[in-house]
C-alpha cells in the first residue's frame, strides 16, 4: 500500500519521520480492521517513532478499554506531528470518560505540540464543552504559536457558531 508520491509529499512538508510510506488513512484503517485490538502490540508501534504508519495505526490498536490515564496522558504529550495528534485524539482519547479532563492538562502544558493535542481533544468533544474550548483557544491564541493558530481559529469560529455568538 505504500505511496511514494504522498511519501515525498509529507517530507517535503516537514514531516518529521526518517520512515513515511505514504500509506494513507483509509488505507490504514484497512490495515487496522484485520488486527484484535492489543496495548503490547500498540505499544510497540507507538514506541517506533520514526515511522509515520506506526504512531498513527497505534491509537487504532490500543484496547479502548485498557487505556488507563497515565498511558493516555503520556501519548497526548508524546505525539510528534498535529497528524498524529489528530488520529490520537478521534481514535481514542475522545473515547474515555476522563477525555475532559485529559484535554484540560494537555492544553495547559509548557509543550506546544501537547497543547495542541488538549486543544485537539477539546474539539472532539464538542458540543459538550464549546464554551470551554473556545476559552482554551484564545488563551493558547495569546502565545502566538505557528503550530496551534489554524486549529484555535477552527475551535473559535466552530463554537461561536454553536453558541450562536457571531
Amino acid at each position: 500500500m505504500r505511496n511514494g508520491a504522498l511519501a515525498e509529499s509529507l517530507r517535503r512538508a516537514g514531516a518529521p519521520y526518517r520512515i513515511i510510506f505514504g500509506v494513507n488513512l483509509p488505507q490504514l484503517v484497512e490495515i487496522a480492521n484485520d488486527f484484535v485490538p492489543s496495548a503490547k502490540l500498540a505499544e510497540q508501534l507507538w514506541a517506533n517513532t520514526t515511522t509515520r504508519e506506526s504512531l498513527l495505526l497505534a491509537p487504532m490498536l490500543y484496547p479502548i478499554d485498557s487505556l488507563d490515564y497515565e498511558t493516555a496522558l503520556r501519548w497526548g504529550s508524546a505525539a510528534l506531528s498535529p497528524e498524529v495528534a489528530d488520529i490520537l485524539c478521534h481514535r481514542l482519547l475522545r473515547k474515555k470518560d476522563y477525555a475532559d479532563e485529559l484535554a484540560d492538562e494537555l492544553s495547559s502544558s509548557d509543550d506546544v505540540m501537547s497543547r495542541y493535542c488538549g486543544l485537539r481533544l477539546m474539539m472532539n468533544r464538542f458540543p459538550a464543552r464549546a464554551s470551554h474550548a473556545k476559552g482554551a483557544a484564545l488563551k493558547e491564541l495569546e502565545r502566538g504559536e505557528t503550530m496551534t493558530r489554524s486549529l484555535c481559529r477552527l475551535i473559535i469560529e466552530e463554537a461561536d457558531y454553536l453558541l450562536g455568538e457571531d
